[in-house]
């Protein structure tokens, strides 16, 4: 026994002394995943779920379809004169436009580009000042226009002022100042009678239009020097608009479709805010309001904006060329007021 339990000894000493085993030595990995046991599947409606998960997990995020400018049927577009936003909002002279402002979209950062005032209306229809700085009678430019891509796309347009002598008429009259007036200032409807005639009008043109159902596409609609809040009390121009926009409103020409600005030319001359990359403290922050079905009501809308802003707006809600500024990328159309998504 004693011999048996050396022998074992002695064998297990040289084995631990031995090179590896060939046997042992020529095993390759395969042979030890072959060796290993293969995982298990789990049932096809698992297999079915973890792929549903997993495809889930992997998808691209959803982006909501941009909020773009309504294809509007009508926009009217009406305009005051010379005042500064903090003088208007909260002003009890100016309650009815204040109301409008609550119920509404108020642009409570809106900014005018220049002084005087036709700066500001030609940057309105043109998206340029056109190196104008003056309230000039005789300073006709040849340039594009909103007037003439409104036309191009097949839509109508007017220009209805109080107190013109009439149509297209050229020059200051009483309380109409031509400077309140920009279409006329543009060669290609000034110098065209026809078109001129039909499309410059006087405001008592408006109330024949609405009966007969024949509101244009765009409407720029002026009050005089007295009822814009120019030369008269802010009282007098803001019970103007209560009228106009009731009979607006009350227009079955108007329709649902359908988009009032109200907006004022410039501040004040001691008024210098500015924005919009705009260097020179010329400019004014100015009260702008929508008025629309399609647009999020009682509404306050912060951002930064100025007359290129509403311009490229109107631009975009027709699908028309930039003019001027408004072919520039930073000028963006307003689009935060409305409650359509357009894909």
């Amino acid at each position: 026994m004693k011999k048996l339990i050396y022998l074992a000894t002695v064998c297990l000493m040289l084995a631990s002394c031995s090179p590896a085993s060939p046997i042992l030595s020529s095993v390759q990995p395969a042979s030890i995943v072959i060796a290993a046991a293969a995982p298990t599947q789990p049932p096809v409606a698992a297999q079915q779920s973890i792929a549903t998960a997993n495809a889930t997990a992997t998808a691209a995020p959803q982006v909501p379809p941009a909020v773009k400018v309504p294809n509007f049927d009508h926009i009217v577009l009406i305009m005051l004169e010379n005042e500064y936003f903090q003088d208007v909002i909260g002003d009890a002279q100016m309650p009815h436009l204040n109301a409008l402002a609550k119920q509404n979209v108020l642009l409570s950062n809106y900014f005018a580009i220049g002084h005087p005032s036709l700066p500001n209306y030609l940057a309105l229809v043109s998206g340029s000042t056109q190196n104008i700085a003056s309230d000039c009678l005789n300073c006709f430019v040849n340039q594009p226009n909103l007037a003439d891509e409104i036309e191009a796309s097949g839509r109508t347009w007017k220009s209805y002022q109080e107190s013109l002598p009439s149509p297209c008429y050229v020059g200051n009259a009483g309380y109409y100042a031509q400077m309140m007036n920009p279409f006329i200032y543009f060669d290609s409807i000034r110098l065209d009678a026809t078109r001129c005639d039909r499309s410059i009008v006087p405001l008592t043109q408006l109330d024949k239009d609405l009966a007969a159902n024949k509101l244009p596409n765009f409407s720029l609609i002026m009050p005089n020097l007295c009822d814009s809040g120019h030369s008269c009390e802010a009282q007098t121009a803001d019970n103007w608009l209560n009228a106009m926009v009731a009979k607006l409103q009350a227009s079955p020409a108007l329709g649902q479709n359908s988009l009032i600005i109200i907006t004022f030319d410039e501040g004040v001359q001691a008024n210098t805010a500015t924005c919009c990359g705009m260097s020179t403290k010329t400019r004014g922050q100015i009260p702008a309001v929508l008025i629309s079905p399609l647009a999020r009501q009682g509404f306050n809308d912060p951002a930064i904006y100025s007359h290129y802003n509403l311009l490229k707006t109107i631009l975009a809600a027709w699908n028309l060329p930039g003019l001027g500024q408004t072919a520039q990328h930073y000028v963006e159309p307003i689009v935060a007021p409305w409650n359509t998504q357009h894909q």
